[in-house]
Parts: C-alpha cells; structure tokens; sequence
C-alpha cells in the first residue's frame, strides 16, 4: 500500500471532487475527470469551484503530486485500477433518476478499457444500476473477464463531506467477486486499518487508530438500495418532526423539547429530529423520488414517501405563512433574507427551501436583502439582483432598516449574531426564525417579537399579556370581562410587531 491504488474518479462535483481528494489523502493516486474544460482548467490553476471545509487544504496539499485533473477520459481509464462514477444522477420528468450521464461514462469507459478494472458506482443509483453498466460494457465488446461492476455509496453530508469521507460511521461495498474485493479493500485499508488517524495531517474527526470504521461487504443490488433507503429514511424523519412541530404549536408545547424526550431513545436516537422548513439539496427530494419510483416499478406500495414529500412542501407553505402573519401584507415590506443555501456550510442552492421562500416573497411584493456567507454567487444566477432583490456581504446590513428578518438556513454565523446590534439596525424588532436558532426567551428579553418553527411564541410584550390574563381569571369581576388569552395575545404580537424601533430610509 506504500504506493497506493491508481484510481480514476469521473465527476468533479460534490461528491466526486470530495472523494479525488480523500483518495490523495489516504495515499493513493487519483486523477480527476470532468468534461467542462473550464473547470478542469480552474483546478489545475488552484481554484475550489465548491464550499466544502477542509477541501481547498487537502488539493493544495495533493494537487500535481497524489491528484491531478484533466478531460482525458480514455487516458485516465487505462492508467487506473479502479474507476469510481461520480456524475450526476438528476431527477427526471417521471421521478426516477436520470442514468444518462452514466451510461455515457460507461459507454466511453468501455472503448478504453485493455486490462482489468473495476468500475465503481459512487452516483446515487437506483437498484439494478450495476446490471445496465455491465450490459453496456458487454454490447461495446469488452470481455467479462476484465471488469467487475461494483456499489461503493457516499453518506456524505454537505458543508462536512470531508469529514465524512475520512470518519464515516460505515463504508459499504457491493461486489460480487473476489477480485473486486480485494481492490476495494485495498483502497479502503489507510481507514479500516486505523493507519490513517495516526498520521500527523490527518483531519480531525470521530474515528481514532482504535475505532476505525467497520466495512460492510453485501451484494450491489443492496449497497444500491441502502443509500436510498437511508436518505429516504432521514427524508421521513425530517418530515415526522416537522409536523410534530405544527402540533407542538398547536398545543402550546416546544418542539425541541419534545424532539430531546424522542432522541433519547437508543431506537430512535437524536439526529435529524430538528424542526425547521422542510428539507432540500440535492439528495433528499431527488432521492425520495426515484426510491418512490423504485417501488413503483417493482409493483410495491410505498405511499410514505409520497407523504415525506407533501409534509415537506407542505412546510415550505406553513413557514412563508408565518412570515405573512408577522408582517400582515409583503408588498413593499423590507425584508432581510439570512441564508440562501439549502442548509448552512454548503453554497449549493439546489432544491433550497430558502430561495423557495424568497421567491414566494418577491411574489407578493416584498423588498428583499439577502446574506449567505457562501451562497449569495449561486443564488444571483437564480434570481438575478435588481429593484427587489439586492445581495449584501454582511447581515447587520441586510438588517439595516428593514421590516423583519427571516432566517433561513443554520449557518453558525447567524446563531452568533449580535442581537443589540440586530435590534438597532432593525426598522421592526421582528424575526421569523426557520431554523429554531435562538431561545425565545432570550429574544423576548431583547425586545424582539420572536416567532420560531414548533415552539411558543415569545415576546415581551406577550408575556406581559399573559400575566394580564391570569390576574383577570383570579379576580371575580375579571373573569366577566376578560376576553379570551388568543385575544389578547393576538393583539400583543400586532402591537409589539407593528411598533417602529427605528425609522429611516430603505438604503439602495
């Protein structure tokens, strides 16, 4: 292993940049293929064309050295002993996941190959994958004898991927023969091994030389199937906690609460119970539709996951709502947007909850000033600057006399912000949190009219009504004229949210 395994991963996305990397990482020698010249060029200059933590360190480190890009595809092919197909797998019109982009690496894949090689699946696939891959490199002549197809999927998060990659909590591989096995191991071995976290540069992470990752060896048909069936998993719990939320809120109880009594079952365990508006990227909605579609084709009845989906649509809807509920009417309302990206550490803007709703927003005639620490690039090619949309490089003046802040993605940026400071800049101490980054109380006690996802509003003045309320109901002539508390909570939270804090001009 002193040399490493010579390895070729096509694709220069997400996930097949993150895996060129930690391939170099571990020690072996990788090079990267991608069609779009410009991007190959931009990573030989140095560039990074994703936001991922610790990847621009791991390609300075390895670039023309353990990895190396380029568009060759043919040459990459015959130097590698594996070939990882990292391309994408974007949802089609019927749901399923478009292979197209496989079957053309695989088709070129297979005018190269002179000698053994195993061809890896690292896409996101729907199950029987493998089969078509080899079918395709059957009918392009290549005998049997010098490929083996086989599964190797990613549980990589975005904003960690590198961690992930390096400090997974399992590493699946699908094979069907030995001899794909034993390849696959060896590529693997710098992490079952423990070797790799004694290594002076190794990145920091959960696995230790004593608790290496465990491997796990089944067939490809269910590698395949575990990754969509994981994230179609995760998808349902995102979606079940949400609409605990709504209940939650309907009962006057805190989600958070509720989601800690949940985690706290070994079966159930913590993660991925956080309420929020609703899930997106560029895994979930696409993989909860093509598993759906999976089901579909092989006659099975998997109307959960049609329900994942609406729950999670439905979210979007409740949260732009509650915004509207805040402000009464969006048009020519001054919002400040804080998050763009799907989720925070991440500048991919796929599928995102947050531009979803600052679209909806523009719709209705809202003023928007948006900030995202990495995302604000991508998200212009989608919803260009102009007279309602502006991009700003800091939140306080995304805040700068505006009507309310929406907070949209969990970039820890936002759940350190300077609250007085917030509170100055702001027109309106309103702010409709998505992502349950701040204590109510804490808002209240700033002053804030602070509305959250599946937890008691709290303000101030609110609070003061409430107290209002339960000294009418303990006094014999209050209780014949007190209204009932929604009342004069209701009207609490108008006051509090229609009382200016600071007056001033909508800055261009």
């Amino acid at each position: 292993m002193s040399e490493g395994v010579s390895i070729a991963v096509v694709g220069s996305g997400y996930v097949g940049l993150v895996a060129a990397a930690c391939f170099a990482e571990i020690g072996h020698r990788v090079v990267c293929v991608d069609n779009d010249e410009a991007k190959v060029r931009m990573l030989h200059e140095g560039g990074v064309p994703i936001h991922e933590e610790y990847l621009p360190e791991l390609l300075n480190r390895h670039r023309a050295n353990r990895v190396e890009f380029t568009s060759d595809l043919k040459a990459a092919t015959q130097g590698a002993q594996a070939i990882f197909i990292a391309v994408g797998t974007p949802q089609s019109e019927t749901g399923s996941a478009d292979l197209s982009y496989v079957d053309a690496v695989a088709s070129e894949i297979a005018r190269s190959i002179d000698d053994y090689k195993v061809i890896v699946e690292k896409s996101t696939v729907p199950v029987y994958t493998n089969e078509w891959i080899r079918r395709v490199l059957e009918r392009n002549g290549v005998p049997q004898e010098l490929f083996d197809v086989a599964s190797n999927p990613e549980f990589l998060r975005e904003g960690t991927a590198v961690t992930d990659f390096l400090h997974p909590d399992r590493i699946v591989l699908g094979a069907e023969t030995e001899r794909a096995v034993t390849v696959l191991r060896a590529i693997y071995e710098p992490l079952t091994s423990g070797a790799y976290y004694r290594m002076h540069h190794a990145v920091p992470g959960a696995r230790t030389p004593d608790d290496p990752p465990p491997m796990l060896l089944t067939t490809t048909q269910a590698a395949e199937i575990i990754k969509h069936a994981s994230n179609a998993f995760l998808a349902t719990k995102i979606s079940f906690i949400n609409v605990v939320a709504n209940i939650c809120e309907a009962a006057g109880a805190d989600v958070q609460d509720v989601a800690r009594g949940m985690g706290m079952d070994s079966r159930i365990g913590p993660k991925f119970l956080r309420a929020g508006i609703g899930y997106g990227g560029s895994c979930f909605p696409k993989d909860v539709a093509a598993f759906r579609h999976v089901a579909e084709q092989m006659n099975v009845d998997f109307g959960l996951l049609e329900e994942v989906e609406k729950i999670n649509g439905e979210q979007k809807r409740r949260f732009f709502q509650k915004v509207r509920s805040a402000l009464w009417t969006f048009r020519g309302k001054k919002i400040a947007a804080l998050g763009l990206a799907f989720k925070g550490g991440t500048d991919d803007i796929r599928e995102s909850p947050a531009l979803e709703i600052v679209e909806l927003m523009l719709r209705e005639g809202a003023l928007v000033r948006a900030y995202d620490p990495a995302a604000a690039a991508r998200a212009s090619e989608m919803i260009p600057s102009g007279p309602q949309m502006q991009y700003v490089d800091d939140p306080y003046e995304a805040a700068q006399d505006a009507d309310a802040v929406v907070i949209l993605n969990d970039w820890q940026e936002f759940a350190d912000l300077d609250l007085e400071r917030l509170r100055a800049a702001l027109r309106y101490p309103i702010v409709v949190d998505g992502r349950n980054l701040f204590d109510p109380a804490v808002m209240a006690a700033q002053g804030f009219t602070y509305l959250s996802v599946g937890r008691p509003g709290a303000n101030s003045v609110a609070m003061r009504a409430r107290q209002r309320v339960r000294v009418l109901r303990h006094t014999a002539d209050g209780c014949a004229r007190a209204k009932p508390a929604k009342v004069y909570l209701r009207a609490a939270v108008l006051d509090a949210a229609f009382r200016p804090r600071n007056r001033g001009p909508w800055h261009a």
